[in-house]
Parts: structure tokens; sequence; C-alpha cells
């Protein structure tokens, strides 16, 4: 048994070491890809990145607690990564997010999007646009633009790269967290991130 647990917590030190190195080497697209839309503190000193899909429930259950990170530390700054990975209803939604970010109206529709029960599809999501004010020809336009599909795909590889396999999942600071955590883990992560650990 003992030496079994020295085996699982070597594995997991080399599961960090190796994070930490991909981090490191891809710090660049993760942090500063133009493509990915902000919000927070451009100029923060903490970074969070979401990985995200609009029709996974477990990224609508961490939004209330994004909310709250974000309108409590002024100094967080966060970078959303479209990673639409339960099929075309969410591709579509994640490419009118961006097209939508084009409009200067990303986050309010990110949002929105997030709030909708049940499926997210094009309907409901040019429902949701429209109802934002945005211009939907506009929209549409920009939607079918290879410039937006290449950023999706870039997302995707960085997250196969960064072994990323489900919604949602945040890069913090020096580690790679999956799952819907909570705000306190959240605050915690962010704190661990600006003491440099």
């Amino acid at each position: 048994v003992e030496a079994m647990q020295k085996y699982q917590d070597q594995q997991r030190a080399d599961e960090v070491k190796v994070a930490r190195q991909l981090l490191k080497s891809r710090a660049k697209e993760i942090l500063h890809d133009p493509a990915s839309p902000v919000s927070g503190n451009a100029k923060g000193d903490v970074t969070l990145v979401e990985f995200f899909d609009y029709n996974c429930p477990y990224c609508r259950r961490v939004v209330p607690d994004m909310i709250k990170l974000e309108e409590g530390d002024p100094k967080l700054r966060f970078v959303y990564k479209e990673f639409p990975i339960l099929g075309p209803n969410s591709t579509f939604a994640a490419k009118a997010a961006l097209a939508a970010h084009r409009q200067g109206k990303y986050l309010e529709l990110h949002r929105a999007l997030l709030k909708i029960r049940g499926t997210v599809n094009e309907k409901s999501v040019l429902k949701s646009a429209a109802k934002l004010g945005l211009n939907i020809e506009q929209l549409k336009k920009d939607i079918a633009d290879p410039k937006i599909a290449a950023t999706l795909e870039r997302n995707i590889a960085l997250a196969g790269a960064l072994r990323i396999n489900g919604t949602p999942a945040f890069v913090i600071g020096q580690e790679i967290v999956p799952g819907a955590i909570g705000l306190k883990a959240m605050q915690e992560l962010v704190r661990k991130a600006r003491d440099g650990k």
C-alpha cells in the first residue's frame, strides 16, 4: 500500500510538472490570443482563463461564482476560450459569441447564452442576440467568417495540448483545474497565483 501511494504521489507530481511546462511554453496562446475575449481588469495581476461550452450544465453552474469573483477582485483579468465540444449547436453558439465580440457585446451575449435553459441552438442564440440589440445580419456574416472558425480550431488544439478534455476547465497561474469549482476554490487559486506558487 505504501509503495502504491508513493507511486501515485510521484505520478501526480510528474503531471503537475508537465502541466507547468506546457503553461509556460504556451503562455502567449493561453493568455494573449487577440481573438480571445477578455473582461475584468485588462492589466490585472492574475489571469483566469476559462474553457467552456454553452451547452455544458456545469459551465452554467459556475457563472454566478465567476461574476462574484470578478466583482470582488478588481485586479483580476478573465480570458474566455470558446471550446465547443458538445456538437453543432455549441459550435454555432461559440461562433455567434465571437461574432458578438466584433460588435462589442461579447460578455453580454456570453452571459445570456449561459442563462438559457435547455439546449442552446441557432434559434435561441439569434433570439438572445436580437434582445441585446446586436446587428443580426452582421452577426450572421461574422459567424460565417473563416477567421472565427480558425479561432475555435486554435482553442480546441490548445485544449488538447493542455490535456483539457471537458468543460469547464480553468487555467490560473501555474494550475490547470478541470471541473465546476466553487467560488472559494477559485479565490484560493487566485491567491496562490498572486503569491507565485
